[in-house]
């Protein structure tokens, strides 16, 4: 479980996510954050990462690896479509 409330991790997650938009933005992509709902960041990917074959590998092993390393070992990150709702 992680120790943090959903806005105590908000201004954290926003500070990790400018260390991982370069990668994004150098093929063309992006994301946009959603919000936090129970210790789970929802992200939508945008530009070139939309149709990118690799989304799930970035969002894997690129954003969350680095939202672990940064804030808590526990972070999920979850893609979301146009039409979420949080």
């Amino acid at each position: 479980m992680i120790p943090f409330s959903d806005e105590e991790l908000l201004n954290p997650v926003k500070e990790s996510l400018k260390s991982v938009l370069p990668m994004l933005e150098r093929d063309g992509g992006g994301l946009e954050l959603i919000g936090i709902k129970e210790g789970i960041v929802y992200l939508r990917l945008i530009g070139h990462c939309v149709a990118c074959p690799a989304s799930d590998m970035t969002l894997k092993n690129g954003i969350e690896r680095q939202l672990r390393i940064d804030i808590h070992p526990e972070i999920i990150v979850k893609n979301v479509s146009k039409d979420f709702k949080l």
